[in-house]
């Protein structure tokens, strides 16, 4: 069964790599809000995303900073960083919504990688993948006004969950964006406003 689902995620990888994954990964199912990785963890597997989403974020002082998600076929490269150098962990992962996962065991990958050259291709996307991210989020933190990144996120949510209207509450979309409640009050309002969202008790609806 696991060496079935992960060639159905990656069909391009060799045959014998696939089954040695197989042999030494496990296939995890999180339940919605499980958290995975939190800050000073020694990371011990490395997640896979077969299924569903992941978020990757940093706290700072009580805030929290969305930093990427983690989606089907992808993998939390940070996670990688810190596992194969044992290094604790600097970011916190909680599954967005029911996932299934595979997890490798950081031990193992030093050695796949000397065999099958092809898993180092595939991290090495996602080192690419992420560092794009990344670069993304700072930019919108350096140039954009709340009220577009506040729009940006809202489209990408409900873009990623296809889901809408979207079951989150502004203290949660604050948490995210790294700021505080009232901010976020104020400035749905004023996206309502203009036509772009509608607020109903518990949900937001994007139009």
């Amino acid at each position: 069964m696991t060496e079935e689902k992960i060639r159905e995620v990656f069909p391009q990888l060799n045959p014998k790599l696939i089954s040695e994954l197989a042999a030494v990964s496990k296939i995890s199912e999180l339940e919605e809000g499980t958290e995975i990785l939190r800050e000073g963890q020694y990371i011990k597997v490395i997640p896979i995303v077969l299924k569903g989403l992941i978020k990757v974020f940093t706290r700072q002082e009580g805030k929290e900073l969305l930093l990427y998600y983690i989606r089907p076929n992808e993998s939390c490269i940070m996670s990688f960083s810190s596992g194969i150098n044992n290094r604790p962990s600097r970011i916190y992962a909680v599954s967005e919504e029911n996932t299934t996962a595979l997890l490798i065991p950081t031990d193992k990958v030093p050695e796949l990688s000397r065999q099958f050259p092809d898993i180092n291709t595939l991290f090495f996307n996602q080192y690419n993948l992420r560092y794009t991210e990344l670069l993304n989020t700072i930019q919108h933190l350096l140039f954009d006004r709340m009220d577009k990144r506040l729009h940006d996120y809202l489209l990408e949510k409900a873009s990623l969950t296809n889901k809408n209207p979207l079951k989150i509450s502004h203290r949660e979309i604050a948490n995210e964006l790294g700021t505080a409640r009232e901010v976020i009050s104020r400035i749905m309002k004023k996206l309502e406003a203009e036509g772009k969202v509608r607020q109903h008790p518990g949900t937001i609806e994007i139009i």
